[in-house]
């Protein structure tokens, strides 16, 4: 079994979830992440924090953004993409509330494997610079280059094609 790899940087953040009136036959809402508090604030998970027009916002807790040595490749792309972004990956949840808060990333790929469970909401949102800083620094600090080796494939023996014995065959 291999070793758990815990993570070099924990950034604390909060969590902003929506819940929209839905102009559909077959659902009542629309839920999905629309940002990132870059601080933990001082409320209880699912507060309301805003309702007008059909759209409230809630608070939906708190969780980290775990940062690690082995993926600065993926956060520095992410990073120059023009856009940088945080994945909020919600869980459906049994209980009072609807959605279970499940993971916050950095990491691009770990986002898009969140989808691999058809059930969860995966929402990509706006990085607030505060974080944005915070991961350009940890690039900075902990960043290795990796060389990239080109694999050559061996050249084919015909010679040890033609002496092969094909099943059945008698000498």
């Amino acid at each position: 079994m291999s070793p758990v790899v815990e993570p070099l940087v924990r950034i604390s953040v909060g969590v902003v979830v929506e819940r929209r009136r839905a102009d559909s036959p077959w659902i009542d809402v629309v839920w999905r992440g629309v940002g990132v508090l870059p601080d933990e604030p001082e409320m209880t998970p699912w507060t309301v924090i805003r309702e007008q027009d059909g759209v409230t916002l809630f608070y939906a807790g708190s969780a980290t953004v775990d940062l690690y040595r082995s993926e600065t490749d993926r956060y520095r792309d992410n990073l120059t993409s023009g856009a940088p972004s945080i994945w909020i990956v919600l869980s459906p949840a049994e209980r009072a509330s609807p959605y279970l808060l499940s993971a916050v990333t950095a990491d691009p790929a770990e986002g898009e494997a969140f989808t691999g469970a058809g059930a969860n909401l995966v929402e990509a949102v706006p990085m607030p610079e505060v974080l944005r800083q915070a991961i350009e620094d940890f690039i900075a600090e902990h960043h290795v280059e990796k060389e990239f080796f080109k694999r050559e494939r061996s050249r084919a023996d015909p010679e040890a094609l033609a002496q092969r014995r094909h099943e059945g065959e008698h000498e």
